[in-house]
């Protein structure tokens, strides 16, 4: 398992100084199915607006 998951969006409620992802799970989704031929394919639902959690 990553010791550290990168993220560069740093307008999500995870996003922590250095570009380090801060959530305790990280869920991915393929746009088809079960499988992904390449990144754009994919979708990280663990992302939340920095707006929309407390």
């Amino acid at each position: 398992m990553a010791k550290d998951v990168l993220c560069e969006v740093n307008n999500c409620h995870y996003w922590e100084s250095g570009n380090l992802c801060a959530a305790e799970k990280i869920y991915v989704v393929s746009h088809s199915g079960e499988t992904a031929e390449n990144t754009k394919q994919t979708d990280c639902k663990t992302f939340v607006p920095h707006d929309q959690l407390s």
